[in-house]
């Protein structure tokens, strides 16, 4: 099939890879020009495991390319997927003017039938608003469709090409017949397509990201709860995700939800409740306790200084949101470098992926080391933000050597209490018991049933 993608961003890029991966015939547009300069000489604008390989064999093979000329691509396309930014307004309500505004373009330049496809996420209504831009320009017929993506950073080629579902909302049966044919490669051992009316599937986007956000937010809040009452979370995860009702999946803590969907998401859909007079209260609370759960690394920290911080240097390990990407888009690593800032602490960071990301925000107000030793030296603790893969299983002796002291943050869970125990650190995390057997300038650590961090 001959497609259009509108835009290449961390959706349309993959979308548009892996569309063309399948045989089918790809244009992707963007009005950024340097972007679009650096895609035709074969450059990744971003990391994400897996889409470099199949990026270069589609270029090499002829089966995507890379344009400002939205004409040509309309004209190419039977199908344009507009996979467009639909940032957060002040209100929280998602912004659709890239939407809109690519929707009147395309119109003005279409003179057959198309099936316009909102990939982008969308509050409810959207499809309609499509609809009714294309009937104000033009009397050629278009089917305006919602397909939300579930797409999960890091793994996004793999979700692509092997989707656990496939949501696709139109009532058009011509739409149905073409959609069914594109996405049948990536279905074949029987995952489904779900065809549903615009309206829903574009609910449905919002409501899966809420919903996981809200189990994330609600593991959080045990963990908290377990940290004073001397309960350990990762015995009430292992306890509550193996009954089938809830499942093993979105049930670790940390600190906090971050990247490019889930927080504006949940907001969009509050905002879209409230719109219709319809209070959303559990979304409301999940946004109040994931904003005081990004720094709860600090406030421990603070704790520990007895809230003096001034003159002290910290390490950071990772800033990116989540493993495996570079997105720092509401990264909780990126709040914790600020508070720790205004209270007068320096702070080196490491990060495999998304130090240059948060070097155009920070500049030179913090460092940036090569590896994750050299981020070690000198520093009175080490905290833990993003669970990377090489952070899991360090040499210990090495960075013993480096700290200042064997005080370590972790927001991720990364380590065993007891190993962390014999090892003799300082080991603060989330929801679990406080580790020391040292004693250090601050305070003494002999640590009873009642104390928590």
């Amino acid at each position: 099939m001959k497609i259009a993608v509108i835009g290449t961003g961390y959706v349309g890029l993959v979308t548009g890879t892996c569309l063309a991966e399948t045989g089918n015939d790809v244009i992707c547009v963007d009005i950024n020009i340097q972007k679009i300069e650096k895609m035709q000489q074969g450059e990744l604008p971003i990391y994400e495991p897996g889409l470099e390989l199949l990026f270069h064999r589609n270029i090499l093979q002829k089966r995507i390319q890379f344009t400002t000329d939205l004409s040509a691509a309309v004209h190419h396309a039977e199908i344009i997927f507009m996979a467009l930014p639909t940032p957060p307004g002040a209100d929280g309500a998602a912004d659709l003017s890239y939407i809109l505004g690519a929707a009147k373009d395309i119109a003005l330049l279409i003179t057959g039938y198309k099936v316009i496809v909102n990939k982008s996420t969308v509050p409810v209504g959207t499809a309609d608003k499509v609809k009714a831009v294309f009937e104000s320009i033009t009397t050629v017929d278009v089917d305006v469709i919602s397909n939300p993506e579930f797409l999960r950073e890091g793994v996004a080629v793999e979700d692509f090409m092997k989707p656990d579902r496939v949501v696709i909302g139109t009532t058009s049966e011509r739409a149905k017949k073409i959609m069914s044919a594109l996405y049948a490669p990536y279905v074949r051992q029987g995952n489904p397509v779900i065809f549903m009316d615009e309206r829903s599937a574009e609910l449905t986007k919002y409501a899966a990201n809420s919903f996981l956000a809200t189990k994330i937010t609600f593991m959080n809040e045990i963990a908290n709860l377990c940290e004073l009452v001397g309960a350990d979370v990762d015995a009430i995860r292992r306890g509550i995700g193996t009954d089938e009702r809830i499942g093993k999946r979105f049930l670790f803590p940390g600190i906090g939800y971050g990247g490019s969907c889930f927080p504006k998401d949940v907001q969009a859909l509050v905002k879209s409740a409230d719109e219709h007079a319809y209070n959303f209260e559990i979304l409301k609370s999940v946004i109040t306790i994931n904003e005081k759960q990004k720094v709860i690394l600090a406030d421990k920290l603070l704790n520990f200084y007895k809230n003096d911080i001034s003159g002290k240097h910290f390490a950071l390990w990772g800033l990116s949101f989540k493993p495996e990407t570079d997105d720092i888009r509401e990264a909780p690593a990126l709040y914790l470098i600020e508070t720790l800032l205004k209270k007068g602490a320096s702070i080196s960071v490491f990060d495999p992926e998304g130090q240059e990301n948060v070097r155009a925000i920070f500049n030179d107000r913090i460092s940036y080391a090569e590896n994750q030793y050299a981020v070690l030296e000198g520093a009175d603790a080490l905290l833990i933000a993003t669970e990377w893969s090489l952070f899991r299983n360090p040499d210990f002796e090495k960075m013993e050597d480096l700290l200042k002291e064997k005080v370590i943050f972790d927001g991720r869970n990364l380590f065993e209490l007891e190993k962390m125990a014999e090892l003799g650190y300082y080991y603060n995390s989330i929801g679990r018991k406080l580790i020391s057997k040292v004693q250090t300038p601050h305070q003494s650590f002999a640590i009873t049933k009642q104390e928590h961090s």
